[in-house]
């Protein structure tokens, strides 16, 4: 089976995890250890924004970023319902109100046009998706937030590696959040980042992740343990450094897909809009004029063929039944979306020959 995605794990990754083992700092009690700095100091620098801190997942980063813009009971926080539930929930945990908006139907990713429509006195934040590897318009949605006097915190869990008009994700927003879970295009296992370029939220970012403390054992303010340990961070400055390699190798993948399925009008093709670069994470094609059944079929038929096949997401968030109680929404572009994408694996364990082989097995189930 090709796997939908594998995370990439060298020699280098091992030694590294083997010498902090040695060194007997396994964490550290603000999660400050020496690999976690390094991470960090590295990790801002590759993503071009003043600051860095790290955390234990993508859930964590995006948890901490609602905290620390202070969003709380009685706010409203505008987002894509087309995304991981972990986006809207963390908003709920803050004590907000999620407010789903639709999608662009090409990127996937939130439409500014919907997303102004849906402000009121109550909107505090818009938390922008970058998914599949795209980044949102966020241009776009800047200008809608200066409007309203609102924040952006930056979902770029799936996009390690992409640009929007030359810049990483995070140019436009007040927090970015970052995650390195194991499928993501560089990993830590578990662990994400948040990057920003403001110097009082880097301050409680760091609070927040470790109790609130700013020296141990007095806390200034509500936190958690989201601490990243030593061994994760040793794990993602090797694995940094090998990021843009992995990049590539997706890119060509992506780049063999294309040419194959472009001339298959059944299918729409993942889109990489000018002043866009994609970072791959996934390769999402989507069944035109399908029904559900339909494409499942299809993401059936493709696994018995040995080809590891994902849909992100079967159910949009505002149809999960714990969600329904924040309103009944009409999001049209995101069902029917919904029902339609499935994404094949680019990852860079892909061989060429296994690329041409997944390509071609599409082209065959459809003709």
């Amino acid at each position: 089976m090709i796997p939908i995605n594998a995370p990439q794990i060298g020699k280098e990754e091992v030694d590294a995890v083997v010498e902090v083992l040695k060194s007997g700092i396994l964490t550290t009690g603000l999660g400050k250890g020496p690999n976690v700095v390094r991470f960090e100091k590295a990790f801002a620098e590759f993503v071009r924004a003043k600051y860095a801190v790290a955390v234990n997942s993508g859930t964590a980063a995006l948890h901490s970023a609602l905290l620390a813009i202070e969003i709380s009971r009685g706010d409203e926080v505008i987002l894509p319902s087309f995304t991981f539930v972990a986006t809207a929930e963390m908003v709920v945990l803050a004590g907000a109100k999620p407010v789903f908006v639709d999608i662009n139907p090409n990127t996937y990713t939130i439409d500014p046009e919907e997303v102004e429509k849906a402000i009121t006195e109550k909107t505090r934040a818009i938390i922008p998706v970058d998914l599949y590897g795209l980044s949102a318009d966020m241009k776009a949605i800047k200008e809608i937030a200066e409007k309203h006097d609102l924040k952006i915190i930056e979902d770029a869990a799936q996009a390690h590696g992409a640009l929007y008009k030359g810049e990483p994700p995070g140019k436009y927003a007040d927090i970015t959040c970052w995650s390195f879970y194991a499928s993501k295009n560089m990993t830590t296992g578990e662990g994400g980042m948040l990057t920003t370029n403001n110097e009082d939220y880097a301050e409680k970012l760091c609070y927040i992740r470790s109790h609130g403390e700013k020296v141990k054992y007095h806390s200034h303010m509500l936190g958690h343990n989201y601490r990243m340990p030593e061994i994760e961070a040793a794990i993602g400055y090797i694995q940094l450094k090998k990021l843009p390699n992995f990049i590539e190798k997706r890119r060509k993948n992506a780049e063999i897909l294309t040419e194959k399925l472009k001339e298959n009008n059944k299918i729409q093709l993942p889109s990489e809009p000018e002043g866009y670069k994609h970072s791959w994470y996934l390769y999402t094609i989507r069944l035109k004029n399908a029904n559900a059944n339909q494409r499942n079929n299809l993401v059936e038929k493709l696994k018995k063929h040995g080809i590891g096949t994902g849909v992100y997401y079967y159910t949009p968030i505002h149809l999960m039944p714990y969600y329904r109680q924040f309103g009944e929404y009409k999001l049209p572009k995101t069902e029917t979306a919904s029902e339609q994408v499935l994404s094949l694996p680019v990852h860079p364990g892909v061989s060429e020959e296994q690329a041409n082989f997944i390509a071609e097995t599409v082209l065959k189930l459809l003709s």
